[in-house]
């Protein structure tokens, strides 16, 4: 499962608690893939409950491999490096 821009839109309690049970079921059995611009603790503020919160974000990093990329977006940087390739062909 892929997922991306997760923490960036506000989910109430009841999309949070089925955000939780889908990590839950795949735990241990399936990969998660998520991509987000916002860190673990700026996701409470999108999160109505905090403590469900708290309880995705330990499903998520158990046993996982976290990758930061920085602060630059990568899109941003993408269409950078595919712009200036083309002009230098």
């Amino acid at each position: 499962m892929c997922l991306d821009e997760l923490g960036y839109l506000e989910l109430d309690r009841r999309g949070a608690e089925l955000l939780f049970q889908v990590f839950t079921e795949r735990e241990e059995r399936s990969s998660i893939a998520i991509a987000s611009n916002s860190a673990f603790s700026e996701w409470a503020r999108n999160f109505t409950d905090p403590r469900l919160c708290a309880a995705i974000v330990d499903r998520l990093t158990f046993d996982a491999s976290i990758i930061e990329t920085g602060t630059e977006s990568f899109r941003l940087r993408t269409t950078k490096r595919r712009r200036n390739t083309r002009r230098a062909s």
